[in-house]
């Protein structure tokens, strides 16, 4: 599990326990507020947040901070009217939740009434904790120092522009008019580094590779898919560009898997297509929209996820899902107003934490069997068309000939079709990188359009 459910006597930090009452006091402002400007529903999150953060600039270690934050975010329903409201200020000054409340109203009041929003029925109220609230300063630094010297040494051509490690702790509440109320205490390690690789004046583009975690005492340098990315990016400081139009093979990356397959979604299973009627996949729930060894799920629960969801907006637990298993559509990732908007079902958790289940073979033998292709790391490119159509360029990628990595690609054009390529995937890599937000694997798809000069 990413999270557990506890008791209140389980909370044995005394300032955690003054912050939820704290918090307590807030929601009780709201919704006094609320009800006497005239709101019939509504839902309310209040949050105090306190972060640590190392920063590491062109190499140098330039920064340890401490900061200590509050949020309140508000939706409220004047009869069928929405409205919306959210507050970055201390919520210990009344102005602040009387100003947001007011907002939150006003906005309801221009709003066009729409009988679809709704406020999930009253649910058993209770407290998760998630991560590691517990901030391990020594170790958390030990280590992450401890990874700069690994890429200064084991990586000489890299250049890290920047990188923040942090750690943040926060207290939140969840009620709503119902009677809900979710309190949650959680805690993580987030890193990321901005790199580049350097040879005198030559220089690679920039990537970037970011981990949530809740174990501090990890060498982040240990972890495969970051190994692979600081070595192909020294590869990529002498670029050549690919010649011609030819039709081949494409090789994703774990980060640019999530990537293209969060764009097809948005396309076909998202709110906006499914409400407006644009999704080509409209009619295809049970029915075949990909390969078959094609499993995308959103977990709330796995394990190899830092924090999963706990509970969604509207106010339901929230739970597992497939989007798409062995190829056959399962649900639509729709919020409840979607849901109702169309007659659908609601999808169970708000989409935040992919799993694409693994296949067999490894990237090796993925590239092995490959005549003729690209592999890419990034995409950069305009939305994808109503029918999935699109185009971009491929960066930090290389050209793979008759089964090898040969030349580091110079910009390098892609085309392709999002719907055609979920029914074209060649293979499913053995490997997923597991970055403690998503679980995603390598795959390789045919019949992708690779143009140059």
């Amino acid at each position: 599990m990413s999270y557990s459910v506890i008791t209140f006597d389980r909370i044995t930090d005394p300032e955690d326990r003054k912050n939820i009452e704290f918090l307590r006091s807030v929601a009780e402002k709201c919704r006094k507020l609320l009800v006497s400007s005239g709101a019939t529903r509504f839902t309310c999150t209040t949050e105090r947040t306190v972060g640590n953060e190392f920063n590491v600039d062109g190499g140098k270690f330039s920064l340890f901070r401490t900061q200590y934050s509050d949020g309140l975010s508000l939706t409220c329903y004047v009869g069928d009217k929405k409205g919306t409201a959210n507050v970055s200020s201390s919520l210990a000054e009344d102005k602040n939740i009387i100003s947001a409340v007011k907002d939150a109203v006003a906005s309801a009041n221009a709003a066009t009434p729409d009988p679809a929003w709704i406020v999930a029925p009253k649910a058993e109220s209770k407290i998760f904790l998630k991560g590691a609230p517990v901030f391990d300063k020594e170790t958390f630094f030990s280590r992450f120092a401890g990874s700069m010297e690994d890429i200064d040494r084991n990586y000489p051509l890299i250049l890290v522009e920047q990188a923040i490690a942090s750690h943040n702790k926060c207290c939140s509440l969840y009620f709503n008019s119902s009677g809900t109320e979710f309190i949650t205490v959680s805690g993580f390690y987030t890193v990321d580094f901005l790199y580049s690789g350097h040879d005198g004046d030559n220089a690679s583009s920039f990537f970037g590779t970011e981990f949530v975690l809740t174990d501090p005492d990890i060498s982040f340098t240990d972890k495969a898919f970051f190994k692979k990315s600081l070595e192909n990016t020294q590869k990529q400081i002498y670029t050549k560009p690919f010649k011609g139009k030819k039709t081949g093979r494409l090789i994703t990356t774990p980060s640019l898997t999530e990537e293209l397959i969060s764009a097809a979604f948005y396309n076909f299973a998202e709110d906006y297509c499914v409400l407006n009627g644009t999704s080509l996949w409209l009619d295809k729930l049970g029915k075949k929209v990909a390969d078959d060894r094609l499993t995308v799920r959103y977990t709330t629960t796995d394990g190899r996820v830092a924090g999963g969801q706990t509970y969604t907006e509207e106010g339901y637990l929230a739970e597992d899902y497939n989007v798409i298993e062995n190829g056959v559509l399962k649900n639509f990732d729709i919020s409840a107003y979607v849901a109702n908007k169309t007659g659908n079902r609601r999808a169970p958790n708000s989409g935040d934490n992919m799993i694409i289940k693994n296949g067999t073979r490894s990237i090796e033998d993925m590239i092995k069997e490959t005549e003729f292709g690209i592999y890419a790391a990034r995409f950069s490119g305009g939305e994808p068309s109503v029918n999935g159509d699109f185009s971009g360029v491929a960066k930090n990628s290389f050209l793979i000939e008759n089964g090898k990595l040969t030349k580091a690609l110079s910009e390098t054009m892609i085309s392709g079709n999002l719907a055609d390529m979920l029914n074209n995937i060649v293979d499913i890599s053995l490997e997923q990188d597991e970055d403690g937000v998503n679980v995603i694997p390598y795959i390789s798809f045919d019949g992708i359009t690779i143009s140059g000069e």
